[in-house]
């Protein structure tokens, strides 16, 4: 099974958080979302971490040891 890619992981999660918004969602339901909003998160997350130490990784080979911290205003 291919990996999803993290844009459709994004908009994945964007529905569940607009599924557990809406107040016709039963609590049954809301729990499953949840979970899979949950694990979701944790992966795109993850992802993120993967990358910025990889942008690090180039900056450093480059040459270039300045780094600019990456605000992330949703953690």
């Amino acid at each position: 099974m291919k990996e999803q890619s993290f844009e459709a992981n994004l908009k994945k999660l964007e529905k569940i958080v607009a599924q557990l918004e809406d107040e016709k969602t039963d609590l049954d339901k809301s729990a499953e979302l949840f979970e899979e909003g949950s694990a979701l998160a944790a992966e795109l997350s993850a992802k993120l971490k993967t990358i910025k130490f990889k942008v690090s990784e180039i900056k450093e080979k480059q040459g270039d040891l300045f780094t600019e911290e990456i605000n992330n205003d949703d953690e």
